[in-house]
């Protein structure tokens, strides 16, 4: 495990201490936190894209003659 330093301006520091303080966690533990919900939002991204590069109207037409013809449930009608 590496130790990191970190400037941040006052207003927020303040701003996570008081969140911290409510949650009951510490200041590491949030900023974990929130390092890792942006590093897998952007990992998610990458793969959508990676997936759309390979994908084709042809493919998703096909996919879609699949389903089928049938009357919605009850549930299911808008």
């Amino acid at each position: 495990m590496k130790t990191m330093s970190l400037r941040m301006p006052d207003y927020l520091k303040n701003a996570i201490n008081d969140v911290c303080t409510n949650e009951k966690i510490s200041l590491n533990q949030f900023i974990l936190n929130a390092l890792s919900e942006k590093v897998s939002a952007l990992q998610t991204l990458d793969i959508i894209e990676q997936r759309a590069k390979r994908a084709s109207k042809a493919s998703f037409v096909e996919a879609l003659r699949q389903v089928p013809n049938v009357t919605p449930d009850e549930r299911d009608k808008l």
